[in-house]
């Protein structure tokens, strides 16, 4: 870990990623917000006007999603990129999406303010190797099952390309536990905190896998020190193409986002 840990000696603090004009790592609390996938533009434009009034920074989206099965709904490719190009001109909202594979690093990139690589990709080392010779900053997810070693070895990958904007990204990992989708490694954040110098984010959306869950393990995320937080919002998450279980509606996502302000003050973050 020659290039993620934290030196204790110099007494180093967190290092900042810029993702447009939005500053991950500082004073302000980043909120992530939007739908798992995208599935059309009216969807994607009035999920992204709502979550940027009520105080989101940054918008996620899905272009290409990986699924479990073949048969489910695996994004709309270039034409959610498209779609995710002409809504962030309209808002200006900084977008991240998610890159699966090497030969669409330059096609994303394009589009996409900061890649996403998912928790089944954390492990890709070709695709890790790739994206750190490019000059975006990444959002690395926990794999489904990975220790903290592991994660950040998988960080080192790109650091040693040369890309040192990586933020680690927790949403929970596989357990015997069947309630929750995963199970959300609170400890995780502190953890990474005391080991690495990089920011670090919480996914309650994927961690829990319950939309009446994602208020209180944000929150909990928040008090543990995280320096943002992913939540997926959707405007009809019952009619969800994708995760529609885990996704805030706008009224939801609003209550959600005035409960977070306080407890964001409380450990001294901002929030718009």
């Amino acid at each position: 870990m020659k290039l993620i840990a934290r030196r204790k000696e110099e007494q180093q603090e967190t290092t900042t990623v810029r993702v447009g004009d939005v500053i991950i790592g500082g004073p302000q609390l980043v909120v992530i917000a939007g739908p798992c996938a995208i599935e059309s533009y009216d969807q994607l434009l009035s999920t992204a006007l709502e979550v940027q009034r009520l105080g989101a920074t940054m918008l996620r989206g899905g272009a290409y999603k990986p699924r479990t099965s073949p048969y489910s709904f695996r994004g709309k490719g270039v034409g959610g990129l498209e779609m995710l190009a002409q809504i962030k001109a309209l808002t200006g909202l900084p977008v991240v999406t998610e890159v699966m594979d090497a030969r669409d690093i330059e096609r994303v990139g394009l589009v996409a303010d900061m890649f996403q690589i998912g928790s089944r990709n954390m492990q890709n080392y070709t695709l890790l190797t790739e994206i750190g010779k490019t000059k975006h900053p990444v959002f690395l997810k926990r794999g489904l099952a990975s220790t903290l070693e592991e994660w950040i070895y998988a960080a080192e990958y790109i650091m040693a390309e040369g890309n040192d904007q990586v933020v680690l990204c927790e949403r929970g990992i596989r357990t015997f536990e069947t309630y929750t989708r995963n199970t959300v490694d609170i400890t995780a954040i502190p953890a990474l905190k005391e080991l690495t110098h990089l920011p670090v984010f919480l996914d309650p959306s994927h961690g829990t896998g319950k939309w009446s869950l994602v208020n209180p393990v944000g929150l909990a995320g928040v008090a543990a020190g995280a320096d943002g937080l992913m939540i997926e919002v959707h405007p009809q998450p019952e009619l969800a193409l994708s995760d529609g279980d885990q996704s805030l509606n706008f009224k939801h996502f609003a209550e959600f986002m005035d409960r977070l302000r306080p407890v964001a003050k409380a450990v001294g973050r901002e929030v718009l």
